[in-house]
Order: C-alpha cells, then structure tokens, then sequence
C-alpha cells in the first residue's frame, strides 16, 4: 500500500507579484463603469481595491480574474470541493486509470488516525496496546482488501471502470480546480472553518496561507478555525 500526503497549491501564480498584477487587471476591468482607466497607475490597484472592492463592496469585479489550484486528496474531500459549482473541475478518473498499468493506486490516510509503525497486523503486540494503533491496522487491511481485491478483478478480466467499485473513499485523487477569485474567496470562507471535514482543513488551511501570500488584501479577513456562521457574515 502506496500512502501519499495530501496538498492544494496555487499553479498560475509563481508570487506576490503575479497576484497584483490579477488585482490591477481587476482595477481596469473595474475602471471602464466611469472610463477612468486613464487614471489607473503603477501602484493604484491597492487604493482601489480597499475602496471599490472592500468598503463599498463591489465583489462583482473581482470575477474578471481567476486562480487555479491542483489537489491532491482522498476520494471524499474531492467529493465535497465538487459541490461548489461555479468552479470549473478536471478529476483523475476511476473509469479510465488503469492502477494496475498505470501506476499503483496510493492512499490517503485520515488525520485522525495517522500510521504507526508496525501496525500491519491487528494481532500484533504493539498495535492492541494503543487505540491510535487499533485503528490504523484496522483502517489499513481495510484499504489492502480493497487494492488485492481490485487487483484481482482486473485480472479476472474486469476493466477498470467496474474494477474501481471496491476502491475506498481514502484513495488519492488529483484534482484541477479553477475559479475566479470571488469563488475562492467563498471556498475559503466554508472549508478552513472548524466545521469543515479535518481532512479538507489538513489543505484548505495551507492553501489560505498562500492565497494570502501572493493576493493582496482579498483575503486577510480569513481566519482558520473561524466558524462557520461568522464567516458567512462576512463580505463575498
């Protein structure tokens, strides 16, 4: 069994200075209501996102620029970022990848329950003497019955896309995902609060930290762990 250690990083952006260059493509775009494109200069975007964006509260400009993001999460998680529809989404599929031919499958293991060495075996000495133990060896011939067993359909002559049936929410899944910066603006808002899945925070919450990087101002306001109905009440 293949485990792999989840991400959600920035692909279009390099850094800081890519992102204001999104905010002053923002500024013109925003600019042509009152034809004061004229106006816009080197170092503007700030003072105009501050006032147009933030404080009167004209979000709708900030859709004229987009980010996009590649993950890589479990099943599940990848299931819960779908959802939100106004993105647009290109997911490594069951149907098509062959994990015998292709590459191995690998897998996400749950935070809650991280590997502890030599917990193969659930009769093992060492795993029954911690919870944490029982459950990663539980958890893990789990996951093995399902990779030996959609081995052998493939074998038995399955193809893929019925094969697939036995693979369990933990299996890696590369994920494409691009929005404009309004979408990710609400992501973010939803799926770094305290009730968010802690697998989904395990990347949300780094992802935060690099929109906060490398994209002036739009997203200082959000806070990790935050709840979930203080964020709704925020701007977006």
């Amino acid at each position: 069994m293949n485990i792999v250690g989840p991400y959600a990083r920035i692909m279009n952006l390099l850094d800081r200075s890519a992102g204001v260059e999104l905010l002053r493509k923002i500024e013109w775009c925003g600019r042509i209501s009152h034809r004061s494109e004229g106006a816009q200069t080197e170092d503007s975007w700030e003072r105009f996102i501050q006032s147009v964006v933030l404080e009167h509260g004209d979000w709708s400009i900030v859709e004229h620029a987009s980010v996009t993001v590649d993950f890589l999460v479990d099943r599940g998680v990848t299931h819960e970022i779908v959802r939100h529809r106004l993105f647009s989404f290109t997911q490594e599929s069951t149907r098509f990848v062959n994990y015998e031919k292709k590459m191995p499958p690998s897998f996400l293991s749950p935070i809650d329950i991280p590997p502890t060495s030599g917990c193969a075996l659930l009769n093992s000495e060492s795993v029954m003497s911690s919870v944490g133990g029982r459950q990663y060896a539980a958890w893990s011939n789990a996951v093995d019955l399902a990779e030996a067993s959609y081995k052998e359909l493939l074998a038995a002559g399955c193809a893929p896309q019925i094969a697939r049936s036995v693979l369990p929410n933990a299996l890696a899944s590369r994920l494409i995902v691009t929005g404009n910066l309004r979408n990710w603006r609400h992501f973010l808002l939803m799926r770094t609060t305290r009730e968010a899945h802690p697998q989904m925070r395990q990347v949300t919450i780094p992802l935060l930290d690099e929109f906060k990087a490398k994209i002036p101002l739009l997203y200082d306001d959000i806070e990790p762990l935050a709840r979930q109905i203080d964020n709704m009440r925020k701007p977006r």
